[in-house]
């Protein structure tokens, strides 16, 4: 169990994030954001193989 703090010792959240809290919120955001990025250029990459010479076809 965790032990109850003193009234005079602010817990760690009262000063914001510790450096080790930090770095993983970085990681995990770069992480997420090259997620992101791959997922948009395999939409983009589909599309394109999707339509495939079929643009050049149409008539306007």
């Amino acid at each position: 169990m965790a032990e109850p703090q003193n009234a005079n010792t602010p817990s760690p959240s009262a000063y914001g994030l510790s450096p080790e809290e930090k770095k993983k919120r970085g990681q995990r955001n770069i992480a997420i954001a090259l997620a992101l990025g791959a997922f948009i250029i395999l939409v983009f990459l589909v599309t394109i193989l999707r339509i495939g010479g079929a643009v050049a076809e149409r008539s306007f």
